[in-house]
């Protein structure tokens, strides 16, 4: 007899089949056992009444992995609609030690920590993985999304010569003797892969080493990258992100209705035009001073308010930022130097999203570096390529986590991510 899981028990009413899983919980009362039988697809409540078999049931442990060949009958009342009935209960290993907390619950009561240290089995609760679902799917509709328009996936270095990127604060280590560094995002090789495809993304993990102890920041984070040519300025590239953001949560929907579901979770429309405003309106809307270089998450938090409250929107192009606050690969706006052709996207009034349009000519290159008082030198290998003709393009990168974190609610990015790393986690 072949497996099946929880979720086709329903076409399966008057026949015997065989489940298998974890002990989710065991519920004995006077007259009959019940066992909750938990299975990557969902939970399954077996109803024990033969006393052989409520010995067996009573003698299990909560997480031991066991097998049940049961006849499955309809019950509006059990999970699915269905119960299973005459169960024969095989485990299929040794009684598990139960976990530091009660994974039938509802919520874990654990505080966010105690969950962390004890991750394997803390994500095994249907809230938790329900998070995870969705990470899976957005990063599906990612791709089908991009696929869709001609891009082409690529695989990057992760660890590299020279810490000249973003300036952030890099991972040091040895590579046979050489210093070498993590990568903190695949910038510079997107950029040069748009010489060959044109259009290409990634999926892969970045590493700051930045000292954030906060709820939105890691240190190791999957960045969903994605780099186009040929775009007239950085609206091309919005107007890009804009179907991937839609294209995402269209995937989340179909993919992972369930787990949204279990979360509480409606998705957000993506509107068919994201508002946008320029930095310097931004500033005016979120009440910061004329001369702010940045946004702050207050302001982010503001500017997210004023979308809900005058777009109806969770989604917010900043665009236009300061050219001294973006990278020096940045293409400025023409018309005001001072400003550049880049954007950020806040979702719900959190950044999500930094993209832009980037400099294609090589004397262009040379100038930005020499305003900046940089050397070409380290930068050669990637500045190089421009001399070899590249079109006008750009690109974005959206934080995993962080999206996840925003579209499911969740207070800490930790939340919704199976393995942290941040500035005192290294383990699990």
């Amino acid at each position: 007899m072949q497996r099946i899981l929880s979720t086709q028990l329903p076409a399966h009413v008057g026949e015997p089949v065989r489940v298998a899983g974890w002990v989710h919980r065991r519920r004995l009362l006077k007259s009959v056992a019940f066992l909750i039988l938990r299975d990557a697809a969902g939970l399954a409540q077996v109803v024990v009444t033969e006393p052989a078999a409520r010995a067996a049931v009573e003698a299990l442990t909560e997480e031991t992995v066991v097998e049940v060949v049961a006849t499955v009958v309809a019950n509006p009342a059990a999970p699915a609609g269905v119960e299973l009935t005459a169960p024969t209960v095989r485990p299929l290993g040794p009684p598990a030690v139960p976990p530091p907390f009660d994974l039938y619950r509802p919520a874990l009561t654990a505080g966010l920590p105690t969950q962390l240290d004890h991750a394997p089995v803390a994500l095994r609760h249907p809230v938790r993985s329900a998070a995870l679902r969705v990470s899976a799917a957005a990063v599906a509709g990612f791709r089908a999304a991009l696929d869709a328009r001609g891009f082409v996936e690529i695989h990057t270095p992760k660890v590299v010569a020279s810490s000249t990127e973003s300036g952030a604060n890099v991972f040091a280590l040895d590579w046979f003797g050489r210093p070498a560094y993590l990568a903190q995002s695949p910038q510079f090789y997107k950029q040069l892969m748009v010489g060959v495809f044109e259009r290409v993304y990634e999926v892969g993990p970045v590493f700051r080493a930045e000292p954030h102890d906060t709820a939105r920041h890691l240190a190791q984070y999957t960045s969903l990258d994605a780099e186009l040519g040929f775009v007239t300025d950085h609206r091309d590239v919005m107007a890009v992100l804009r179907d991937t953001l839609a294209g995402m949560l269209d995937a989340v929907g179909d993919r992972a209705g369930a787990a949204l579901a279990t979360l509480g979770v409606t998705a957000p429309e993506v509107p068919a035009g994201i508002p946008a405003v320029h930095f310097t309106e931004a500033l005016k809307i979120a009440g910061a001073p004329a001369d702010e270089p940045d946004l702050a998450p207050a302001h982010e938090r503001a500017l997210g308010e004023w979308a809900r409250r005058e777009h109806g929107s969770d989604f917010l192009f900043v665009t236009g930022y300061p050219m001294a606050k973006r990278p020096f690969y940045t293409h400025p706006d023409l018309a005001r130097p001072a400003y550049s052709n880049g954007f950020d996207l806040l979702f719900r009034g959190v950044e999500l999203v930094t993209g832009g349009q980037r400099l294609h000519r090589h004397a262009d290159y040379l100038a930005a570096l020499a305003s900046r008082g940089e050397p070409v030198e380290p930068y050669a290998g990637y500045v190089d390529a421009f001399r070899h003709g590249m079109p006008p393009h750009g690109g974005f990168a959206i934080g995993l986590e962080r999206f996840v974190a925003r579209l499911t609610g969740a207070g800490n990015v930790r939340e919704v991510t199976a393995f942290p790393r941040d500035l005192h986690r290294l383990t699990p």
